[in-house]
């Protein structure tokens, strides 16, 4: 009766792809779609028994990236595709999982999920001490890195899933497909605004069996997140910002629709890159920086590096940097990402980083502490 029971919602989800994405079940009644409150590239669709998740292809309009069907139950049965999407059944949760975006493998510490993780990569770019102890203190394997991982250490963990970030025009995962393990593949990062990406978790916690926990996670990020930016909205004054710092020639600055340049908006600040509306980075000379950027009143800056980043160790790079107002002003604070998990924290909890932004761009009488952030010596 189990089989019957789970080829009938095989047959549910056929219905539901023949139909163009019409969401039906076999009484006539229509599925209960999740339409994400802020996400744009993804959309769950629950029946009974499993749950569809289609994610969009950020690259290319009208079409998707991948399916996965989400299966409450343990029994198997065949993937029958109705498309040339990529198409992946799942059971949810209790996985043996590894995890290349250190975000996510975080995200799952959040979700008192970390069991769950039996192998990383790039772990030596990890600096979250969570991370850290599940490395040391279990048994997590170190994969290598995620552009050329330890298959045969992959495939020693006894792994259903990979949590991989994708890419435009990848081409497919090479190795990883010839492993059978179920890829993942994480695009919340091409969402555009920072509680869209936060909002993802809500497919992550679907898939590890923790709903609820990410469901309540997100509902604290939301709150905390709307209450600091109609607040720091309030404030008169309205500081410009800029971020980041020259690479060699070229100064990468990120698009004005960005999630960093939604988050300086949301601070109440100005972003002169506001009007560039790529989602991604700006390569820009430092001549346009200047002309842009020069009267800046705050710059924030990450860099990774052995010792904290001084103003005379900027001068001696560049003496352009001298001509900003912040420069000037002695405005400017650093992040360290060698030492600050700021890539590992921010994206699922965009409210911390924008506390950060709120209190420099609006500082109170108090010596500013920041989680990420520090003043330039």
């Amino acid at each position: 009766m189990k089989k019957y029971s789970f080829l009938f919602v095989l047959f549910a989800v056929s219905i539901i792809l023949a139909c163009g994405g019409k969401q039906v079940n076999t009484q006539g009644s229509e599925a209960d779609t999740l339409h994400f409150k802020y996400a744009q590239n993804i959309v769950m669709i629950k029946q009974a028994g499993a749950t569809i998740v289609e994610l969009k292809n950020p690259w290319t309009n009208n079409t998707l990236l991948h399916r996965y069907i989400l299966l409450s139950d343990s029994t198997d049965f065949p993937n029958n595709k109705a498309d040339d999407t990529p198409t992946t059944i799942i059971k949810k949760g209790n996985h043996r999982s590894i995890v290349c975006p250190s975000a996510h493998a975080t995200l799952l510490n959040m979700l008192a999920a970390q069991q769950q993780i039996v192998g990383v990569c790039d772990f030596k770019y990890m600096v979250s001490p969570q991370l850290h102890q599940l490395v040391k203190s279990r048994n997590v394997a170190d994969c290598g890195e995620s552009i050329n991982p330890d298959i045969e250490k992959m495939i020693e963990t006894r792994a259903d899933l990979i949590l991989v970030s994708p890419f435009e025009n990848i081409g497919g995962y090479g190795k990883l497909e010839k492993t059978g393990i179920s890829i993942i593949e994480c695009a919340d990062y091409m969402e555009t605004s920072p509680l869209g990406r936060a909002e993802w978790m809500k497919f992550y916690g679907l898939l590890f069996g923790c709903e609820q926990t990410a469901d309540s996670l997100f509902a604290v990020v939301e709150r905390n997140y709307i209450q600091l930016s109609n607040k720091a909205k309030k404030s008169k004054f309205k500081p410009r910002i800029l971020t980041e710092k020259l690479m060699g020639t070229v100064w990468y600055v990120p698009g004005g629709h960005s999630t960093i340049g939604q988050m300086i908006a949301d601070a109440g600040a100005i972003y002169p890159f506001a009007e560039h509306h790529q989602s991604g980075s700006l390569a820009l000379p430092l001549e346009k920086i200047l002309e842009k950027a020069r009267t800046a009143d705050i710059w924030l800056i990450k860099y990774n590096a052995p010792t904290p980043l001084t103003y005379s160790q900027m001068l001696g790079e560049n003496k352009g940097y001298a001509m900003i107002k912040a420069f000037k002003t002695r405005r400017v604070y650093g992040c360290n990402a060698a030492i600050k998990p700021i890539f590992e924290e921010t994206p699922f909890r965009p409210d911390w980083l924008l506390q950060e932004f709120v209190n420099i761009t609006h500082p109170s009488k108090q010596p500013f502490v920041g989680r990420y952030f520090e003043p330039l010596k």
